[in-house]
């Protein structure tokens, strides 16, 4: 199971939202390039960068920060926010992202997804960020009137390699991780499964581990890791010891 260090960059900085709410902003650091190579540093097998600026306003915000990231460290790197058209997924992987993950078009525009999907094999996630299982858009403003298992088998056929689940009532809360929606998504779907939201400690990484057999890739975890409540280091050090 891999833990994926969250850089969410706001505005320049390396931040933080509770609940995905553009008002409910703490600023962790100034410099996003710089803590993306600690997490490198410390050992972590992938970065899980978000433009939240192009979340909300739909174009990449962040651009050069994402590219100096890429450059600057050896790990890879899975970019989200504000990824809603076929050019902007080209610019993104030219600049060195490993792997996308979108979100509002994989519900909104079918079509752009899945040729998105198509010029890039196995290197195109979806975000599926849910509210009491009820899905969001555009930076979670919006309610899509689906929820997840509504939309999975499209998302399957048009080319998906992996799927990213928040809990958005949890996310930045710190309040644990929503296991029985995670288990019942990895029981609907042979796509890897990455969990988002509610990741507080290493107890929770422990309580997710079991769902691994079950095709859980791993967890992102955001506000823990900048406040100390999750260790990076030790997280990755009891990971590596369960896969050994």
């Amino acid at each position: 199971m891999i833990l994926f260090p969250a850089v969410d960059i706001k505005d320049g900085r390396c931040v933080r939202l509770a609940q995905g709410r553009e008002d409910a902003v703490t600023v962790f650091s100034p410099d996003p390039v710089a803590q993306a190579k600690r997490w490198a540093d410390l050992g972590a097998q992938w970065l899980h960068v978000i433009d939240l600026d192009g979340a909300f306003s739909g174009k990449p915000r962040n651009a050069d920060l994402v590219r100096r990231i890429c450059a600057e460290t050896s790990v890879p790197v899975q970019l989200g926010g504000g990824v809603r058209d076929l050019d902007i997924a080209r610019a993104y992987m030219e600049a060195g992202v490993s792997r996308l993950i979108i979100g509002t078009i994989a519900l909104t525009e079918p079509q752009t997804f899945a040729a998105i999907c198509k010029e890039f094999p196995g290197r195109i996630g979806v975000s599926l960020d849910a509210v009491d299982g009820r899905l969001k858009t555009k930076g979670w403003v919006e309610d899509a009137g689906l929820t997840v298992f509504d939309v999975l088998p499209r998302l399957e056929a048009d080319g998906a390699a992996f799927l990213i689940y928040t809990d958005i009532a949890r996310d930045g809360m710190q309040t644990g991780v929503n296991l029985a929606a995670l288990e019942a998504l990895c029981a609907a779907t042979k796509l890897p499964v990455i969990a988002a939201g509610g990741v507080h400690t290493l107890d929770d990484l422990k309580a997710l581990a079991p769902l691994a057999k079950k095709g859980l890739e791993g967890a992102i975890s955001g506000r823990a890791i900048y406040t100390g409540t999750l260790d990076v280091g030790e997280a990755l050090v009891w990971l590596k010891a369960q896969a050994a």
